[in-house]
This record gives structure tokens, C-alpha cells and sequence, in this order.
């Protein structure tokens, strides 16, 4: 009889072989015939090798016309087939293989696919599609739409205002606006028995679709249909040791950007004025590079934690300018863009007893622009105005340090808090330093059955160097406006939340937020804003089948802004009131037809709001932003057998929004010939069935 002693064996055995080998009692001599081996065996401990998973396919259909329902259903094709997976495969000797699928054939899906052997290597596939639809329905007279050269019709007739075109609405075509992104990769990992471990992974990403550009002459523009059409390659490598308590590792990260095209030109629907310009150029986004390499590590103990990271880095760009109907000389063929960078991080925290421990982190980086200062003869209307501009090589230095604590005091009791601390260096800015201090306290009580709850308090102040406006920066503006961004401001915050589980069946949580950011040396610019938010979560099991979900959102910011219409002190107030409400709901009911079926349904409503007042002298209105979108999902689930089953989907999207941005006529403004209007009011349906097998 042939048999393997597993671990559990030669444990209960060793003892005693060791007590009576002396006397002729030892393992080889022990008598195991009726011995039933395989009742000892760690079932638990057993890899089953073999297919496991599911795989499934479904088909839907979209009703609405109006191309922005596809960003929810993720289709726009009227009729859209997918494909799903979720299979695992276990061999012998450690061989595996995962595959994860979803929505593929569908405008937003992705797939995962690793193969390789455990502890050893693994080989990844990896594919990710992107859409994002804005509109269906805008308007251009131009034709040649999707490419670099837009043309005006050969019968078109020019004119000194875009209601006076008689050719305009005649000539008008609609187009889409929407971008699509398809994303695969290809990566590596390999391991040894030691402590070396390294990888490669590639990626290239296309991203092709029509977004909104505007070309102009003089005072005069048109919207226009920019051609995408970009291809980026990503290339990550890397080297990783590990140690029982340690790791580091050295990687390698560089993009390539292209861009298929570098020009769009197009006519001029206008009268030619100065110049008698008929065709434009623009440059469109131009190829480029970066590359960073970084060194990692990480040490850990029993009581104290440490990593940190290197980097350096350089992005570059180098291709020709755009010179087509350009008629002047140029200092340089090409920017010859260069930048450096350098980022460090550290982060340590460490127990100093059982109840009280510190932690604290330092970030710093460094963008250094070392681009050649070139001297550029600035045109006006086509002549030259006899002063020269300069581009300006910004850079940016940040510092970034935070110390922190947390105290047990007891059992259910805990009190943290800390102090961040921020930098930033910033050349040819109106003010080239800010710092900011910030100090916050925290205290969490979890000690009363079935109640969780915390409160957080933080205070912080940003200021810097003098605030100077200068040629470098923006002559033209008025000395008294302060850009929010590096303006002085008292920030102040509070935050609360709890949890209570009244029953085994019911749990609520609440939370609300409130901030203050006080501009307080702002004249003209944002002088105040408050932010106020607040939510509610709800989860309720009326029994072992149903279930029931709900939430709430609230966000609601006011913001006060000081202007100037004479070039000098505050002439002019505006309040503006931001709100954003989203609310949902889900309801299951599980285990019905002999717990074959499952009932679903799934609800939400978001709803964003703005509201501008102006008051100079007198209130006016700027009108309301709007936008509403109810989303409904009703779902049955059926197990048709132990290995098939099935599932249908009803969706509605109902959308309406109000931006008047968006709702212009082409020639709704004298100067601009434009896209029409784009706001969306639909109420949108998508059915969809879908079966899966299970392996």
C-alpha cells in the first residue's frame, strides 16, 4: 500500500517515535494497516483544480433620440449586444488563470485577464472603453466636420453680423460632440524563490471623437468642431525587493503623447476686416513626452512604520509651430519645451504605548521650467504694435507637512488630532509665496451599544508675501483684485457624524459638515464662502427576503464677490447660491418561486442649482442653472436551472437642465456664429435581457 503522511500525521506520530524507537518501537516498525489515512486529510487544504465561474451575454435597446442618455445606458447604438464573464482557472502546480469581463461591446466596458503560475509569474491583458456623449443636435455651417480643414459652402455669402448671413440657417448641418476612449495593456510580472520580484506593463490609449473650439478674427468668432484624435503610450517598469519586514522597489514611468493632427484651418464666415483675413489657423495640442523614475521603500516593525519615495522626472516638447497665414518672422522653429521635476515623500507613525500613537508625513515637489525665454513681436489686428512679450518659464515648489496623534483614553473612547503645514513657491505670480497652517481635533465615542459617533473641528489661515501685481504677471488688472487661490483666508470647519443600529434590522447614519472661508483683505474678488452640507443613510431588512436602501445628500455653498466697473474700489456686489440635492432608494425582494427569483428596484434623483444676483445700485437677476435627472432601474432575476440564468432590465433616464450658455441661436450674438442650442429635456427608455451560464 502506497500512502503520503501529511503534516497532521507525522505531528500525532513524531512524539512517540522519539519515546520508543529504543525499544524496537520506532515509526518504521509501527503497525498502520487499519489505519484510515484518508479520513486525516486537511479536505480544507485541498486546491481544486479545474473551470469555475460564469460567462453571459445580453442585448438591449435604447429609445431616445438625444445622445447624452447613452452616458447613463452606456450604449448609443439604438440596439447594443454585451458580453460578461467571471471565470477562474486552477491547475495543477500552481497554474491559474482569472478572466473578469463586463459590458463588453458596449460604449463604456472592460476586461481583465491574468494568466501565470502562483509565485512565480503572471501575464495581464487588460481593455477599458470610455465614451462620454454631450450633444447630438449641435448646428455648424461648416463642412468637412471630424477633420483639420473646415470649409464654409461655395455658394456662401460673408456679412458684418451673423443674423445678417443669408446663407446661415440653409447651410446648417447637425453633428456630434463626443469623445471615445479605447484603452489596452499588456504587463508582466515575474517572481523568484529569493526576494527579487520585477515587472513591465504597456498601455496605449486612442482617443478620437469632436469637442467645441472657437476660431476668431478681430472681435469676431465662430465655434468650431476640433478634430480628436490622440494616441498616448504608457510604459511602467520596475524592480521590487522584499524582506520579511521591508520592501523596496525602483520603477520607471514614461508617456509619449501624439496628436494626429497639429493645425485646424477654416474660412472665414465673416467679412474679412483688417488684413482681409478669408482663413484661420489654429494649433491644436502638440506632441509630448514625460518620464519619471522613482525609488520606494518601506520598513515596518512591531511598533514603528516608515516609507518614502524619490522622484525625478522631465516632460519635454519640441514640435514646429504653427505658422500657416502667419506672415512674420518668429525668434525660434519650435517652443523647445523642457520641465523638470522632483517630488519626495516621507511618512512615519509609531506606537508609543498600547493606547497613544503619532504619526507624521512630509511632501515635496519641485516643477522647474526650463524653457528658453525667447522675445515674440506681438500682432494686433495683423500689424505689428512695435512692443515685445516675453513667454514667462513659471515654476512651482510645494512643501507639505503634517504631524498627527491618536489617544485612547478608554475603552470606546479616542481622541485624535494634528497640525498640516503648506507651502508654496510659485514664480511670476502676484504673490509668489502662500503659506497656509491648519490645526484639527477629533473625538470619537463608540462606547454606548449600537452607537458610533464623532465630531471634528479644524481651524486654518493662509497668507504669504506681498501680494504685487506686475508685468509678469497681468499689468492690466485692477491692484485690488485678489485671486482666490492665493489670497489670505480664514478657513473654519466642523464636521459630525453617528451611527445607530436600533434593531438587528435597522441601521442609520447622519452626518453634516459646515465650513467658513472668510477673504478677509479682499476688496475686489471673492470676499466670502460658506458650505454646508449634510447626509442620511438608512438600511432597513423587513425580513430574510427584502431589503430596503435610502440616502439623502444636501450640499448647499454661498459665495460673496466684490467687482469694480471703474478700474479702482468695489463698485458692484454679487451673491451666488450653489445647491446640489441627490436622493435614492433600493428595494430587493429575494428568494421568491422557490428562491428562483429576485425582484429589484433601484431609484435615483440629483438635482444641481444655480442663481447669481447682482447688485449694483440695483438687484438683477442672472437667471437660474438647472439641472434635474431622475434614474430608474427595475430589474427580475430568474435561476432558470442550477446552471443557467436570466435577468431583465427596465431603465428610464428623465433629464432636464436650463444653462443658457447652451441655448443660443447661431446667430443669437451679432459677432458669433454658433452652435445652436444644446440643452437636453428628455425621457429616455432602455430595455435590456441578459443571460449568464454558470461553469
Amino acid at each position: 500500500m502506497k500512502y503520503k503522511l501529511n503534516l497532521i500525521t507525522l505531528a500525532l506520530l513524531a512524539p512517540a517515535s522519539f519515546m520508543a524507537t529504543a525499544g524496537g518501537y520506532g515509526l518504521a516498525n509501527a503497525n498502520t494497516e487499519n489505519v484510515k489515512f484518508s479520513a486525516w486529510s486537511c479536505k480544507g487544504c485541498a486546491v481544486e483544480s479545474g473551470t469555475t465561474g460564469s460567462v453571459g451575454i445580453g442585448v438591449g435597446y435604447n429609445s431616445e433620440d438625444d445622445i447624452k442618455s447613452a452616458n447613463a445606458f452606456k450604449t448609443a447604438n439604438e440596439v447594443a449586444g454585451k458580453f460578461d464573464a467571471d471565470i477562474q482557472y486552477r491547475g495543477d502546480n500552481g497554474y491559474r488563470a482569472n478572466i473578469e469581463a463586463t459590458d463588453i461591446g458596449m460604449d463604456n466596458g472592460r476586461a481583465d485577464i491574468n494568466v501565470g503560475k502562483l509565485g512565480t509569474y503572471n501575464l495581464n491583458f487588460n481593455y477599458r472603453s470610455i465614451a462620454s456623449y454631450t450633444s447630438n443636435t449641435a448646428l455648424t455651417p461648416y463642412q468637412g466636420v471630424g477633420g483639420n480643414d473646415l470649409t464654409l459652402p461655395d455658394n456662401w455669402v460673408t456679412a458684418g453680423a451673423s443674423s445678417q448671413m443669408p446663407m446661415l440657417y440653409s447651410s446648417l448641418n447637425p453633428f456630434e460632440l463626443s469623445l471615445n476612449r479605447e484603452r489596452a495593456g499588456l504587463g508582466i510580472e515575474y517572481q523568484t524563490e529569493s526576494i527579487f520580484t520585477t515587472f513591465v506593463n504597456f498601455q496605449r490609449e486612442e482617443k478620437t471623437g469632436v469637442k467645441q473650439a472657437s476660431g476668431s478674427f478681430f472681435n469676431q468668432s465662430m465655434m468650431l468642431a476640433e478634430p480628436v484624435d490622440y494616441t498616448t503610450d504608457t510604459l511602467e517598469a520596475g524592480i521590487k525587493l522584499k524582506g520579511d519586514n521591508w520592501f523596496t522597489s525602483l520603477n520607471y514611468n514614461g508617456s509619449s503623447f501624439k496628436n494626429d493632427n497639429n493645425q485646424l484651418s477654416y474660412d472665414n464666415a465673416f467679412n474679412p476686416t483688417f488684413g482681409a483675413q478669408t482663413r484661420g489657423y489654429m494649433a491644436l495640442d502638440p506632441d509630448n513626452e514625460a518620464h519619471t523614475v522613482s525609488l520606494m521603500g518601506q520598513f515596518n516593525d512591531s511598533v514603528t512604520a516608515v516609507s518614502g519615495r524619490l522622484m525625478v522626472g522631465k516632460m519635454t516638447q519640441d514640435q514646429e509651430f504653427v505658422t500657416s497665414g502667419y506672415g512674420y518672422q518668429l525668434p525660434t522653429e519650435s517652443l523647445d519645451a523642457s520641465v523638470d521635476l522632483t517630488g519626495m515623500n516621507l511618512k512615519a507613525v509609531t506606537k508609543i504605548s498600547r493606547s497613544f500613537r503619532v504619526n507624521g508625513s512630509y511632501d515635496y515637489s519641485d516643477r522647474q521650467n526650463n524653457t528658453q525665454v525667447e522675445e515674440w513681436t506681438q500682432i494686433s489686428i495683423n500689424n505689428v504694435n512695435g512692443q515685445v512679450a516675453y513667454n514667462t518659464p513659471y515654476d512651482h515648489t510645494s512643501h507639505r507637512a503634517k504631524l498627527g496623534a491618536d489617544y485612547r483614553i478608554n475603552y470606546g473612547l479616542k481622541l485624535d488630532g494634528g497640525y498640516e503645514f503648506k507651502r508654496d513657491e510659485r514664480s511670476y505670480q502676484d504673490r509668489e509665496i502662500t503659506d497656509e497652517n491648519n490645526l484639527w481635533a477629533r473625538i470619537r465615542v463608540n462606547s454606548f451599544e449600537n452607537w458610533d459617533m464623532w465630531v471634528k473641528g479644524s481651524y486654518g489661515q493662509r497668507d504669504g508675501s506681498d501680494y504685487d501685481v506686475s508685468e509678469w504677471t497681468s499689468k492690466e488688472q485692477n491692484q485690488l483684485l485678489r485671486k482666490y487661490y492665493l489670497a489670505d483666508r480664514d478657513r473654519s470647519q466642523v464636521e459630525a457624524r453617528v451611527s445607530h443600529t436600533p434593531i438587528d434590522e435597522l441601521t442609520i447614519d447622519v452626518g453634516v459638515r459646515y465650513a467658513l472661508d472668510d477673504y478677509k483683505n479682499t476688496e475686489i474678488g471673492l470676499t466670502e464662502s460658506k458650505d454646508t452640507s449634510y447626509d442620511a443613510n438608512l438600511s432597513y431588512m423587513f425580513s430574510a427576503d427584502v431589503m430596503l436602501n435610502a440616502f439623502y445628500n444636501h450640499q448647499t455653498i454661498n459665495s460673496d464677490q466684490s467687482g469694480s466697473s471703474n478700474f479702482a474700489t468695489a463698485t458692484w456686489q454679487a451673491e451666488i447660491e450653489d445647491k446640489i440635492d441627490v436622493m435614492g432608494a433600493g428595494l430587493s425582494y429575494n428568494n421568491l418561486m422557490d428562491s428562483r427569483l429576485r425582484l429589484g428596484l433601484d431609484y435615483t434623483y440629483s438635482k444641481s442649482d444655480s442663481n447669481t444676483q447682482v447688485r449694483q445700485g440695483i438687484t438683477g437677476d442672472y437667471g437660474d442653472y438647472f439641472a434635474k435627472v431622475h434614474n430608474v432601474n427595475l430589474y427580475a432575476q430568474y435561476q432558470a436551472t442550477d446552471k443557467m440564468g436570466l435577468r431583465l432590465d427596465y431603465k428610464i433616464e428623465k433629464y432636464l437642465d436650463n444653462d443658457a450658455a447652451n441655448d443660443i441661436a447661431p446667430d443669437g450674438i451679432w459677432n458669433v456664429v454658433g452652435f445652436g442650442s444644446n440643452s437636453h429635456d428628455y425621457t429616455a427608455h432602455m430595455i435590456m435581457l441578459s443571460m449568464s451560464y454558470k461553469l
